[in-house]
């Protein structure tokens, strides 16, 4: 056998010549790449599950309860002080009010309060209980009837979606209250333009709505309705925003929006049967409000006693309301043509209420312009 001597005063070599060190930095590193892969995978895991199914909805702006009736709690915002308030109708179609107080920095309310305004109230309404299934659009109007009392008796009124429509019912019921009105994607002439809700009203047998509200056991619940959503748009409910939240995980911005939105979104409320029904018949399928058939309050509602300064305002890609049942209420109401101002802004529908580019561009504008009219 032949055995290697170690000559004293010489390092014993390695065999292999190559040095040992550079694999074992390229593991270490492929390591470090696995574990931030692995990282970022459970925060975008742990940030889907609350987009997926949202937290509680929260405002973001501090604020007070002034009033708590059936169907709503009428919030206050800012310091208050003298003149008119800002009334925001938010929307009552299946979601919470806080769309009108979205994010800190990008919310409507914070716009308006920007804008001068000192105090600024939003109609926040609550999720329908089995006590309230009958309730009709009566109900709705005469509290908000209350909250305009309890404000003094005249405000500047600010409709978002349904809210627009019950606006401007309310204005034709009152316009002596009603100093202003904004109407931000509100269907007022409901056969106007072409939208899916539009089409869903026309093609679907009548007997579909009242077999919803059936089963929601005389509520017309919000699970149904956010199906219903999610349905009209599916690659973007249910691929795309997950793509964007895991490209965009580790900004702490984008996911704190992502999860505010996602509050709002996911959390859907629950609806009278019969006030849907109503609406769905009465408003959307025989379109009584533009046609001045609507009876509320025990009085048949002309748009045409709307006589105060209007300002309109529709998105160019709004599929929920098209910009034509928007600028419809131009030729329906009373207001002189030169008190009326018209804007379309890009985007769709939700946008109108929280996106940062409309809440830039377009809502400084229409606080500007609420101001002036008082």
């Amino acid at each position: 056998m032949t055995t290697r001597k170690h000559v004293s005063g010489q390092s014993r070599r390695p065999e292999h010549s190559v040095p040992i060190f550079w694999p074992l930095a390229a593991a270490h590193a492929m390591e470090e790449a696995e574990l931030a892969v692995f990282k970022r995978n459970l925060a975008f895991l742990s940030e889907a599950g609350k987009i997926s199914f949202g937290t509680t909805p929260r405002f973001a702006t501090p604020n007070e309860v002034l009033v708590e009736l059936h169907t709503l709690r009428l919030r206050a915002f800012g310091p208050g002080g003298d003149g008119v308030p800002v009334l925001v109708d938010a929307p009552y179609a299946g979601h919470t009010a806080t769309i009108a107080d979205y994010h800190d920095g990008q919310s409507l309310v914070q716009t308006l309060l920007a804008a001068g305004h000192r105090r600024v109230l939003v109609t926040d309404w609550k999720s329908a209980t089995d006590t309230m299934k009958d309730y009709d659009v009566d109900n709705y109007l005469a509290e908000i009837n209350v909250c305009v009392d309890d404000l003094g008796g005249r405000v500047h009124l600010v409709g978002l979606c349904q809210g627009g429509w019950m606006s401007a019912m309310f204005t034709a019921r009152y316009p002596g209250k009603v100093a202003s009105l904004v109407l931000a994607g509100s269907p007022i002439d409901t056969h106007a333009g072409h939208g899916p809700l539009r089409e869903a009203v026309e093609h679907l047998p009548p007997g579909f709505y009242d077999e919803l509200v059936e089963l929601g056991g005389g509520l017309m619940r919000g699970r149904f309705m956010l199906e219903g959503w999610k349905n009209m748009h599916p690659e973007e409910q249910y691929v795309e925003k997950y793509l964007r939240l895991y490209e965009h995980v580790d900004d702490p911005a984008y996911v704190s929006k992502s999860e505010a939105f996602a509050s709002w979104y996911e959390n859907p409320i629950d609806l009278p049967g019969h006030w849907y029904l109503q609406v769905v018949n009465e408003l959307f399928r025989e379109n009584r409000l533009a046609k001045g058939r609507f009876v509320g309050l025990g009085r048949r509602l002309d748009l045409h006693d709307i006589r105060c300064p209007l300002y309109l305002l529709a998105g160019d890609a709004d599929d929920i309301t098209p910009k034509e049942q928007v600028f419809a209420a131009r030729r329906l109401v009373g207001t002189p043509q030169d008190r009326i101002q018209e804007a379309l802004a890009p985007g769709g529908h939700i946008g109108l209420f929280m996106g940062s580019a409309t809440l830039a561009t377009q809502w400084p504008v229409i606080g500007a312009w609420i101001a002036s009219q008082s």
